[in-house]
């Protein structure tokens, strides 16, 4: 494993600002602390449900913190102590699906994992998004559109990824190219893509494979 996909195994770790119950504050120990941390667990999994819900039924843009709370049947104090707006709700919906895909880049078979030529694990990884984007594009939409995209842990850990498939295919400037080989993969491209232009995945797909193939193909020898 090369140093960069060590760090990017790091970084899987801590994948986005809060730990597993979000941004909760852990409960002061005493004899009530293991029935307040059920407690804690049990809201946010409602939470989420909810949120998850209401992603996929509506415009992420118009789900409101009120509207969630009232669909996990929790009071607003208990999903702000949470998150702080449906942004995060959605980030930590997402977080979830996009964490499973980095265990796979780091351990699983190739070509998706270590083993495969550069060029055969970018299309893997394109192939990998599209379905993530496919089947969670209310999420991904509410969680990461425009510039607060490019802070997420999860596009940190996609910039280590494809910064050592460049290096591996020995890309003259990999550091330049990382944003720009990332950027098929923004949710506004795709839903333009698929829902504007009417595009199926299997065309996406297609483009974006052969696109991998042509950025990342073995230099000639010599």
């Amino acid at each position: 494993m090369s140093d960069d996909e060590q760090r990017g195994r790091r970084s899987a770790s801590v994948h986005r600002v809060g730990g597993p119950l979000g941004d909760l504050q852990a409960p002061q120990e005493g004899p009530a602390a293991p029935r307040r941390r059920a407690d804690a667990v049990r809201n946010r999994a409602q939470i989420l449900a909810a949120a998850e819900q209401l992603f996929g039924e509506q415009d992420p843009r118009t789900v409101t913190m009120d509207r969630i709370a009232k669909a996990a049947g929790v009071g607003r104090a208990t999903l702000y102590r949470s998150f702080p707006d449906p942004s995060s709700v959605a980030v930590a919906l997402l977080d979830e699906h996009e964490r499973r895909l980095q265990g796979r880049l780091i351990y699983g078979p190739p070509p998706l994992g270590p083993g495969a030529p550069a060029a055969e694990r970018l299309a893997a990884f394109y192939l990998a998004m599209l379905d993530l984007l496919e089947h969670h594009l209310p999420l991904a939409l509410g969680a990461e559109v425009g510039p607060d995209r490019y802070a997420t842990g999860a596009y940190g850990f996609w910039r280590v990824h494809v910064r050592t498939l460049l290096i591996d295919a020995r890309s003259p400037d990999p550091d330049a190219a990382i944003d720009v080989v990332l950027s098929p993969l923004a949710p506004e491209l795709y839903r333009f893509q698929r829902h504007e232009l009417g595009l199926s995945q299997d065309r996406i797909a297609a483009s974006l494979t052969g696109l991998a193939r042509r950025l990342l193909a073995p230099l000639p020898a010599g």
